[in-house]
């Protein structure tokens, strides 16, 4: 067992301290305590060695320890003055903990990112369900309304979120990765209402291969690959297996798309950075306005958000309608030679921002229709001429990413951001369709 790996068990035998606190409840607020004055207390010596990071040596300070256990107390705190669910506060430290301690063992044998950042998932996941059944365990009134399917949901997303915080930052940022992963939780928590046991298999293993297959295809990075796993979970406990479906059309075709004519894209100067796999930052400036779209579809029923579900699911599909639209548009046009800047028509280089090529926009009206289509065959709400909705919205939408793209693109925003602009638009159109055709049906009954 080299340095590394007894340095995370070491950290993940301080974390395991916070079981304490269902068992003796505030009293616990002793513990920070006397961690603390131990990282006061030993500046050298075999157990400062155990416990130090690289950082830790240069400054005779256990600085990473300090950090850990701060921000572990942090959320003690807001359990006490705020209401953070018990197990989401014990299962949240334990998770952390524990799930570097797997990352960093997986790690010696398996150097891969890919390798680390699975094996810092499933290890949280497991020590999350752990800490938190035990939490729900020593409280009565808990066990009325937390079911471990839910509990199972909530450590797969809480780890992966964690794994995605340390892949795309910093892995040993621990404060960070703990008051991230228990927000989020505590958010998608007040969301969750008593998921089938299947469902939450179901959405694990479908999100997790789909994840896999991506980064295997080299269509996503890890930090990609990792967003994509979190959004498809989300979309399919939230919102259920036809919303999934939508999102992972885009995300096939799109991811596929990028590597139509590469070599020659790349030639141009036109080719994705990294070989087309998609980033985190790719990947949440096409997707982040359709998950807002996922989440206050379930926020309706608890009573958290107005308008109707419909307007919600419509702005889901307008804006993987965008999505899809104008990443066609982009990586088959790119292509193709004598683009025209949408805003005034005059012929510019390809690769410019807000160029157009007529093979371009005919490849982003399929991407759109293809959309339409499949939330035409998946959604009862989609008629026909809820289809045309989503079609006019996905267009909607990526002539807004053009229009964006020749007026205010690196003046302002970057290509992610616009990508975020756009999919709102489109989520914008089908949403106010959406409201409009409820409102006349309204009127006609």
């Amino acid at each position: 067992m080299n340095r590394t790996v007894r340095r995370a068990g070491a950290f993940a035998l301080v974390g395991s301290l916070v079981l304490a606190v269902p068992v003796v409840g505030r009293l616990a607020v002793a513990i920070p305590a006397v961690v603390l004055a131990f990282t006061a207390a030993v500046d050298e010596g075999p157990l400062f060695e155990l416990f130090a990071r690289p950082g830790d040596r240069e400054e005779d300070r256990l600085y990473g320890l300090i950090g850990f256990t701060l921000a572990a107390t942090g959320l003690g705190i807001l359990w006490v003055i705020a209401a953070l669910p018990l197990p989401v506060f014990v299962g949240t430290v334990l998770l952390v903990a524990w799930g570097n301690l797997t990352s960093e063992a997986v790690k010696q044998r398996y150097p891969d990112p890919f390798a680390a950042s699975a094996g810092f998932a499933a290890g949280g996941s497991v020590a999350f369900v752990a800490g938190a059944a035990f939490a729900v365990s020593r409280e009565p009134a808990l066990s009325i309304g937390v079911q471990l399917p839910e509990l199972a949901f909530l450590a797969v997303a809480g780890a992966v979120m964690g794994a995605l915080v340390r892949a795309a930052l910093f892995e040993r940022d621990d404060p960070l990765v703990l008051w991230s992963v228990a927000l989020t939780l505590w958010f998608l928590g007040d969301l969750v209402r008593e998921p089938v046991p299947g469902e939450v298999a179901l959405a694990v293993g479908v999100t997790v291969a789909f994840g896999y297959v991506s980064y295997y295809l080299e269509t996503a990075s890890v930090p990609g690959m990792l967003t994509g796993v979190l959004l498809g979970l989300l979309t399919i406990v939230l919102g259920g297996l036809e919303w999934f479906a939508v999102l992972i059309a885009f995300y096939g075709v799109g991811g596929l798309s990028t590597k139509f004519k590469y070599e020659e894209k790349a030639e141009r100067g036109v080719a994705e950075d990294n070989e087309g796999a998609r980033g985190s930052g790719n990947v949440l400036g096409n997707s982040a306005v359709a998950l807002a779209a996922v989440v206050g579809y379930a926020a309706v029923e608890p009573g958290y958000v107005p308008l109707a579900e419909e307007v919600y699911l419509f702005a889901f599909v307008g804006s993987l309608a965008t999505a899809m639209s104008d990443t066609l548009s982009s990586e088959i046009g790119a292509v193709y030679d004598n683009p025209r800047l949408v805003t005034t028509g005059a012929r510019v280089e390809p690769g410019t921002d807000g160029a157009i090529t007529w093979q371009g926009e005919l490849a982003g009206f399929v991407g759109a229709a293809l959309v339409a289509a499949v939330a035409y065959a998946l959604f009862p709400a989609v008629d026909t001429a809820g289809a045309g909705v989503v079609f006019v919205a996905g267009v909607a939408g990526m002539t807004a990413d053009s229009v964006l793209g020749a007026t205010i693109e690196d003046d302002f925003v970057g290509n992610q951001g616009v990508n975020f602009l756009a999919t709102l638009v489109g989520a914008l159109v089908g949403g106010a369709l959406a409201v409009l055709a409820l409102d006349v049906a309204l009127a006609l009954s």
